[in-house]
């Protein structure tokens, strides 16, 4: 019975290796078919990493096996027992080299010292031809046991080979420590090697990925603030247009060249958003708000004071007008909206009020839209500012910024310092 549960254990551990083997191979042939379709030589050509690349060295115990086929080696059940606990241990042992929980797992470590008890066994036992296992058991070792153990494990291991050896074979014994050593120290640096290349690839693959997201991102973000505030001011001049063209047609005009003053600009901001270099200007974007707030009747009080400011906090804050003076005209019903800067020594504030309901521009729903306003807080954030929006206590809505006079953008935010992103934030409640 205690043969039977043997073999079982031996069987089950094959059917698991041939079972890993399966995988890795399928996805080891995608990515050579994957490489193939895009014209790229596979950046890791080769078997794929799994136990049974190190299988083949199994055949160093052909010597023992013949010596228990041709009857030389006295006790072969005892033999026999050892050789097939040996090939179980090193089979179950390399298999779980290869994946960093596994290999690190305390059952690894004890069905290791478990192959070094069966081969110190073996040797004793019979020497010769048994004797190679001592470099089988090194090249499992340096599959196992990596970092700042292995110098010291790798000269335990070929002083405990060489003692072994010499007392069973003498002089000659040498030979074995040192292919013990070998096997040990060469195995262990392939396989990190190997484990290290695959690791950088991953990471490289990984931060290309983060990075077309970041791209991705900074383009659809600006190019939802830029066609949302440009789209909301030519609806609104083309219906002030529109209501003007049967009683007034100078003023209709007038709005009309707005309107193809705007498409043009839009054009250009649209080709340097592309580019990644885009750049504003806060008296631009008040010249832009006081316009557009005036085509959709809302009266502008524009008030600004303070020192310059460098051309981040100019960016930052141009887009904080854009965004809730497009909030304005779209939403809020109000016929009056205040733009005030006020900049001191170390700190500029900028506040959007308008009188309007309010209601429209209150937050949505957990979960609901907001993506704007989040996007655009993280912006100022990032530059070491804030943004408060909502409702105000005296009706209407107030959107206030504040932001250090000399801000700037970090790398990190996705664009060269002189090119800081462009926040995608509406007020809330808008699209």
């Amino acid at each position: 019975m205690h043969w039977l549960r043997k073999a079982g254990c031996h069987m089950d551990t094959w059917q698991l290796a041939r079972q890993t083997w399966k995988e890795d191979m399928e996805r080891f042939k995608s990515e050579q078919k994957a490489a193939r379709r895009t014209g790229k030589a596979a950046e890791s050509p080769g078997p794929p990493p799994t136990g049974f690349t190190l299988l083949p060295w199994l055949l160093l115990g052909m010597g023992a096996f013949s010596n228990l086929f041709q009857g030389k080696a006295s006790n072969a059940w005892i033999g026999s027992f050892g050789l097939l606990a040996f090939n179980s241990l090193y089979i179950y042992v390399v298999f779980r080299a290869f994946d960093r929980e596994r290999r690190e797992a305390p059952s690894t470590r004890v069905a290791l010292l478990l192959m070094g008890a069966v081969t110190c066994g073996l040797a004793i036992g019979y020497g010769g031809n048994w004797l190679l296992f001592f470099p089988l058991l090194g090249l499992a070792t340096g599959a196992i046991v990596r970092g700042p153990w292995l110098g010291k494990t790798g000269l335990g291991l070929t002083a405990l080979a060489g003692t072994v050896a010499c007392l069973r074979d003498g002089w000659n014994g040498i030979n074995i420590a040192y292919g013990t050593f070998l096997s040990t120290m060469v195995t262990a640096a392939i396989l990190s090697l190997s484990e290290a290349v695959r690791e950088l690839r991953a990471a490289r693959e990984e931060l290309a990925r983060r990075a077309v997201e970041k791209e991705r991102l900074r383009f659809s973000r600006d190019l939802h603030d830029l066609l949302g505030h440009t789209l909301s001011v030519i609806v609104v001049k083309s219906e002030a247009a529109r209501r003007l063209a049967h009683r007034d047609l100078d003023a209709a005009l007038t709005q009309i060249t707005d309107i193809e003053s705007v498409g043009r600009q839009a054009l250009t901001e649209i080709r340097e958003a592309v580019t990644g270099y885009r750049e504003g200007s806060l008296a631009t974007e008040l010249d832009r708000a006081r316009s557009a707030l005036t085509a959709a009747g809302i009266e502008p009080v524009v008030r600004r004071s303070g020192a310059p400011l460098v051309p981040q906090t100019e960016v930052l804050l141009g887009w904080v007008v854009r965004e809730a003076v497009t909030n304005a005209v779209r939403h809020s019903g109000a016929d009056r909206c205040e733009l005030t800067v006020d900049g001191t020594s170390g700190r500029v504030r900028l506040t959007i009020a308008d009188n309007g309901n309010g209601a429209a521009a209150a937050p949505p729903p957990a979960g609901v839209g907001g993506t704007g306003l989040k996007g655009l807080t993280e912006r100022l954030a990032a530059a070491g500012g804030s943004l408060h929006a909502g409702p105000s206590p005296r009706g209407g809505f107030t959107v206030t910024a504040e932001l250090p006079v000399d801000s700037e953008l970090p790398l990190a935010a996705g664009l060269p310092p002189a090119a800081p992103l462009s926040p995608a934030a509406t007020a809330p409640g808008t699209d």
